[in-house]
């Protein structure tokens, strides 16, 4: 009897749920969390680049205080990215909870926040810099709060360390705005370090459930006997301790010897934790293998990181560090992106010619920005293509997604 309830507690809040999202009669992209901030967060990714390209050409100066660097390092990981971690929380956490999820003009509200803190860092120069930063930093406290209460309201106790992880992520965006006031170089001080730290362990955490998992779901529907050892076993527990000791210890001390060796053992681990998910197996869907290359750029950017620090004339420190801010976040965002759209809008769980051609864009850009690194007297031709790419795989998302994400078609996944 108490087993019934609880599925039939589960199956009623589905259903209001869905019902919700069906009432609401306003714009389509406010009936969802995954669609303002995906369709707004691949819109920033393309214009930020274009407008990043502009600034490096010397055809525009954007009147903020941040130099362009930092300007340009700032809207990816504390602009784009936090858009997408709200779409995916936003979209996840009624999951997570059973609770309803939070749509309409409470959802356009939170939306507008985000587009508040774009336009303050761009017009900073015109503001003081305390509403500057306070301005930017509404939009993750909101989020933040708002997901505390669905946690602790829907008893969700597993997942705080995801809140812990959003709350780590938004004092580092408050000490990106503490550097850059003082007018140090802000793309290379502890707030950025840290915030790309936050969104690797992000990465490990949500993507060492959702990795094994899409791949084990895929493998049992093709008809494999080879399945992904399941998430979250003993071994991983250890890799992520030994992945946040590492990033720690780069975050504090980023030219300590001993903090590249432990960058190199946190890609030994993550090497291993990955081969565990059996994504050879999956070459014939890129829905499915974006997930593993994406995941691989963690170990990847931990192996170049890692040298720069005991080796630094080897490689660039800058296009290391993509490897793991372009690369591992733009990869795996973008995997998660596509996926959720396609589940959520009722579409099959398959990558066609489009979202293929958008996942290798992404690619490419990566490894010509890291060429950049190495090959410095035609950096600047290797720059353009690289953004060139960039937009390619963001403006492609929001030409083949963005219908999706406009529509009034939607539901919960799966």
């Amino acid at each position: 009897m108490q087993t019934w309830i609880k599925i039939n507690r589960s199956t009623e809040v589905a259903q209001t749920s869905a019902e919700q999202i069906r009432l609401w009669s306003g714009p389509a992209i406010l009936s969802f969390g995954f669609r303002p901030f995906f369709f707004l967060g691949a819109l920033w990714a393309a214009l930020a680049m274009v407008l990043w390209i502009s600034m490096l050409a010397g055809s525009i100066t954007l009147p903020t205080r941040f130099d362009a660097v930092s300007w340009h390092a700032h809207e990816f990981l504390f602009g784009y990215l936090s858009a997408i971690i709200a779409g995916f929380l936003l979209t996840a956490v009624p999951n997570w909870t059973g609770r309803l999820p939070i749509v309409g003009w409470r959802l356009g509200g939170l939306a507008t926040l985000w587009i508040a803190g774009r336009f303050a860092i761009a017009i900073s120069d015109f503001i003081p810099a305390l509403l500057v930063a306070l301005v930017d930093l509404a939009f993750s406290v909101a989020l933040g709060l708002l997901i505390a209460r669905e946690i602790v309201a829907g008893k969700n106790w597993r997942n705080l360390i995801v809140l812990a992880m959003l709350t780590v992520f938004t004092l580092a965006n408050l000490l990106f705005h503490i550097d850059a006031g003082q007018g140090a170089y802000a793309a290379q001080g502890t707030g950025l370090r840290l915030g790309l730290a936050s969104a690797l362990m992000m990465i490990s955490v949500i993507g060492g459930r959702i990795v094994p998992s899409f791949t084990r779901n895929w493998l049992v529907k093709t008809g494999s006997n080879s399945l992904p050892v399941p998430p979250m076993q003993h071994f991983d527990k250890v890799v992520l301790l030994i992945t946040f000791a590492g990033l720690a210890l780069w975050v504090i001390w980023p030219d300590w010897f001993i903090a590249g060796l432990m960058l190199l053992l946190l890609a030994m681990a993550q090497t291993i934790r990955l081969v565990r998910w059996k994504g050879l197996k999956t070459l014939s869907e890129p829905l499915v293998w974006v997930l593993h290359i994406g995941y691989a750029l963690v170990p990847l950017g931990g192996i170049s990181v890692g040298l720069n620090i005991l080796f630094p004339e080897a490689l660039e420190l800058a296009a290391a560090q993509h490897i793991w801010m372009a690369g591992a976040t733009g990869l795996m965002t973008l995997a998660v992106m596509t996926r959720a759209t396609l589940g959520h809008t009722g579409r099959a769980l398959h990558a066609g010619s489009a979202t293929l051609a958008i996942y290798l864009a992404l690619i490419a850009s990566v490894i010509v920005r890291l060429a950049a690194g190495v090959f410095p007297e035609i950096a600047m031709k290797l720059y353009s293509l690289s953004a060139l790419l960039w937009i390619g795989a963001f403006g492609g998302f929001v030409i083949a997604y963005g219908g999706l994400l406009l529509r009034q078609k939607s539901g919960m996944s799966s």
